[in-house]
């Protein structure tokens, strides 16, 4: 008998509607209300912080971030080219460039590429963009003269970026560092300088989001995080735009430069503040069901499971799943229409985003992992309601041993 199985699905409990309820009954629905700052403490304890600021979700987190830290018209980004491209267009929003990088073996930035580039490709001297800039020592990208003001490191499917090496890289060279921990939340370091530190805590800001397909949800959303209190303290004045705190210029609405409605409404918090007390729960069944999954496809020849990033807790938010098309016998696409004829959603990873159209024409460094990977990496199920019988079944649709 066919089965319908889903990629990656909230998993949610009845209980939610009592918040929900109590929104509705009070009439807070939308960017004001309890729950909102309940939510924003429960991520700051969880993420070790002082404080965090929710917002309408994981890009625009990102977006009021890369602002905070300095971007500005003509400056540099690194990125990575595997990610989902909503991690490198708010470098666009502010008129900066991307610089694309290639993936480590756990598809997060490949951080000793990153610093050879830093090394062979740019210069580190005194620079001024204008008359009104103090002149200090700044990284310049030696093929477009630009200075490189920033470095954003996603932490793909809850894997973690190499955040020692890139810390290091950053302070010596004077970059910002942005931590897109989108689908990251509940990872975090269990060895070397960084111990105990959560996903999107490292960097000068963090950012996670809570959009339908990620660990925990409020439907859509995101939250900043950030040990570093003014910065939370600019970013939740540019997420209500603007808007002057003192009570006589909030009567009038002054707003005293460019800031963005970027809240999180209560309807959303209020999903949120249930979701969040379920996250180790959930981090637990994405340790079992990826556990199964490496059982059952351990013996296949052609097939690898990937494993996360060693010297971290990960989320395992997603998993990855590498088709050898010779050893295999079938290509990572033809797997992915057969088991999708099958009922089971899947997806290969995200075209690489400097061949995306709006990127093929900025500077890349070093491509060739992730050419690989785009090539023949499958996600499989990984739903925190996904059972242990439904993942026997899509490992034996994959070796083709069930029959529909």
């Amino acid at each position: 008998m066919k089965k319908e199985i889903p990629l990656s699905v909230p998993n949610l409990d009845i209980e939610i509607v009592e918040n929900l309820r109590e929104c509705i009954e009070t009439g807070w629905v939308s960017t004001g209300g309890r729950f909102i700052t309940e939510f924003e403490k429960k991520a700051a304890v969880y993420a070790g912080t002082e404080d965090a600021v929710s917002c309408q979700s994981g890009t625009a987190g990102l977006h009021t971030s890369l602002r905070i830290l300095g971007v500005r018209t003509d400056d540099e980004v690194i990125v990575p080219t595997l990610t989902f491209i909503a991690a490198v267009n708010p470098v666009a929003y502010l008129g900066a460039y991307p610089v694309f990088m290639d993936c480590d073996e756990y598809f997060c930035m490949d951080a000793k590429k990153l610093q050879r580039f830093c090394e062979e490709k740019c210069e580190f001297h005194e620079y001024r963009r204008d008359t009104n800039e103090k002149s200090e020592k700044q990284l310049i990208n030696k093929e477009t003269g630009k200075r490189v003001k920033a470095i954003i490191a996603v932490h793909v499917f809850g894997n973690m970026a190499d955040m020692e090496t890139i810390m290091s890289i950053a302070e010596k060279y004077g970059l910002a560092v942005l931590e897109d921990a989108t689908e990251a939340l509940g990872s975090y370091v269990t060895e070397g300088k960084y111990a105990g530190y959560k996903a999107g805590t490292i960097g000068d800001i963090g950012v996670y989001s809570f959009n339908a397909n990620k660990i925990i949800t409020t439907g859509g959303g995101g939250m900043i995080v950030s040990r570093n209190k003014k910065y939370l303290d600019e970013a939740r004045y540019l997420t209500i735009t603007a808007k002057e705190a003192s009570p006589e210029e909030a009567l009038h609405f002054v707003h005293n430069e460019v800031g963005y409605n970027y809240r999180m409404t209560n309807l959303q918090a209020a999903l949120g503040v249930s979701q969040i007390d379920k996250l180790e729960e959930f981090i637990n069944i994405k340790e079992r069901n990826f556990n199964k999954y490496a059982r059952l496809l351990a013996d296949t020849e052609g097939l690898r499971l990937f494993p996360f990033t060693p010297c971290i807790r990960s989320n395992k938010w997603f998993y990855a799943l590498y088709v050898d098309e010779t050893k295999f016998g079938e290509s990572r696409d033809a797997l992915m229409h057969r088991l999708i004829e099958s009922g089971i959603q899947c997806r290969p990873v995200w075209k690489l985003t400097h061949m995306q159209k709006a990127y093929e024409k900025s500077q890349s460094y070093e491509i060739e992992k992730a050419y690989d990977y785009e090539r023949n990496v499958l996600n499989i199920p990984c739903s925190t309601n996904l059972t242990e019988e439904d993942v026997e079944y899509v490992c034996e649709i994959i070796k083709g041993r069930h029959k529909i």
